[in-house]
C-alpha cells in the first residue's frame, strides 16, 4: 500500500475518533431510542416550541450517527477493495479505491470541524450585519461586495437568506445591510467572520489609484423561542419609516420598515419585511438575539472582541485583508491562512478561511489539541 494512501487512512481514522467522541458513540443508540419514545408521546405537541426543539435535537443526532457510520463504512469498503485489487493485481480497482479514500479525507475533515461546533448557540440561525467603514464610496462598494460574497457562500451550503434591512450608499454600494441566514450551524460557521475586513484595489470609480477600504461584519445568533430574554417595554423606542434602495434576486424588500432602539444599551435593530406588524416581530427577535449575544460575550470575552470598540472599522482593527492590487491575496490575520484565489473567495468560497479560525480555537480547544485526545 502506498505511503500516501496509508496516511489518508490514518487521517480518516483520527477524524472518526474525534467524531465518535463528540457524538458519544457508545450511548448514541440509547439516546436515539429515548428520543423516539418521547416523539411517540401523544402530548408532545401540547408545547409546540418544546416539541420542535426535541425534533431538531433528534434529527441532529440521527444525522451525526449517519455521517459517522457512512465515513466508517466508506473506509472499510475501500480498504477491502484495495486489498482485493492488490491480491488480484487489478490496479484499476486499487486506483479507484485510493481516489475514494482521498475524497473521504476531505469529507471527514469537514465533518470533524462541524462536530466541534458545540458552542451554546452554534447550531442556531444567524444574523449577519455589514457596515461600510473608512473609505467613503469605496467602502460602500466594498460592503456591497461583501454582501454578495456572503449570500453566495450561504447559497452554496443550501442556507436560506433573508434581507432584514438595507441602507444604500450615497453614490454607489451600500452603507449597511442585515441578513438573516437560516441553516444548520449557520451561526457556528459565521461567527468567525465578525470583525473588520480590509480591501486593497485599484479604484473602480475613475480615480485610477490604489485605494484601501474597510467594512465591519457583525454576526450574532438567532435565539430559539425557548430562550427567555426579558425586555422592559419602557426601555425601547419603536420608530416606523419607509425603506429605500434596490433589492436583488436573492432578497426580499418592501417599503415599510420598523426600527427599535434599546435605550440602556444603545442597540438599534431594523426590519423591512411585508408588514409593519411582521417587521415589529422580526425586529424584536433581532433585539433579543443581540442581547443574547451580549450575554454570550460576557461568558466568553474572546467572542466578538473586534466589536468592543464599535464603529472603528479602519486601520489596526482588521481580521482579514483582501488584496487585489498589486498582487492577489486574501489572508486571515488571526490564523495566517492565505489564498491567492481572490475571485473564488469573493464568489463565496469561504470554507477554508472559516475552517482555519475554527481549527485555531473552537470550544476552547485548537483542532490539534482535539485530535490529540484521540
Amino acid at each position: 500500500m502506498r505511503a500516501e494512501t496509508q496516511a489518508n487512512i490514518e487521517k480518516i481514522r483520527k477524524s472518526l475518533t474525534l467524531l465518535g467522541q463528540r457524538l458519544g458513540i457508545e450511548t448514541a443508540q440509547h439516546r436515539l431510542e429515548e428520543f423516539n419514545a418521547r416523539v411517540e408521546d401523544p402530548n408532545l405537541w401540547n408545547d409546540a416550541a418544546k416539541a420542535q426543539k426535541l425534533m431538531r435535537d433528534r434529527q441532529m443526532l440521527v444525522d451525526r450517527m449517519g455521517m459517522h457510520e457512512s465515513i466508517r463504512r466508506g473506509l472499510d469498503d475501500n480498504l477491502e477493495l484495495i486489498e482485493l485489487g492488490e491480491a488480484e493485481g487489478d490496479q484499476e480497482i486499487v486506483a479507484e479505491a485510493e481516489a475514494a479514500l482521498s475524497a473521504l479525507v476531505d469529507l471527514a475533515a469537514t465533518k470533524e470541524l462541524e462536530a466541534l461546533l458545540d458552542g451554546e448557540a452554534d447550531s442556531n440561525d444567524a444574523f449577519l450585519e455589514i457596515n461600510a467603514g473608512a473609505g467613503g464610496t469605496e467602502a460602500c462598494d466594498w460592503a456591497q461586495m461583501l454582501s454578495r460574497m456572503y449570500v453566495r457562500w450561504a447559497e452554496s451550503r443550501g442556507y436560506e437568506v433573508e434581507q432584514q434591512d438595507m441602507s444604500p450608499g450615497t453614490e454607489a454600494g451600500i452603507k449597511s445591510v442585515v441578513f438573516q441566514i437560516k441553516g444548520p450551524n449557520a451561526y457556528g460557521w459565521l461567527k468567525s467572520e465578525s470583525g473588520v475586513h480590509r480591501l486593497v484595489r485599484i479604484s473602480p470609480f475613475g480615480k485610477g489609484t490604489r485605494e484601501t477600504s474597510f467594512a465591519s461584519i457583525w454576526v450574532y445568533p438567532v435565539v430559539d423561542d425557548n430562550i427567555e430574554i426579558e425586555i422592559n417595554p419602557s426601555e425601547i423606542r419603536i420608530d416606523t419609516y419607509r425603506s429605500s434602495g434596490a433589492g436583488g434576486q436573492h432578497v426580499n424588500t418592501t417599503d415599510s420598515a420598523v426600527r427599535i432602539t434599546h435605550l440602556p444599551t444603545g442597540i438599534v435593530v431594523t426590519s423591512s419585511e411585508k408588514s409593519q406588524h411582521q417587521n415589529r416581530d422580526i425586529a424584536m427577535k433581532a433585539l433579543k438575539s443581540r442581547l443574547y449575544q451580549m450575554e454570550l460575550d460576557r461568558r466568553n470575552e474572546a467572542i466578538n472582541a473586534a466589536h468592543e470598540a464599535k464603529g472603528e472599522a479602519g486601520w489596526g482593527n482588521q481580521i482579514r485583508s483582501y488584496v487585489l492590487q498589486p498582487y492577489q491575496m486574501v489572508k486571515d490575520l488571526r490564523t495566517g491562512f492565505e489564498t491567492s484565489d481572490t475571485g473564488g473567495v469573493l464568489d463565496g468560497k469561504l470554507d477554508g478561511l472559516m475552517a482555519s479560525v475554527l481549527a485555531m480555537d473552537v470550544s476552547g480547544k485548537s483542532r490539534a489539541e482535539a485530535r490529540a485526545e484521540g
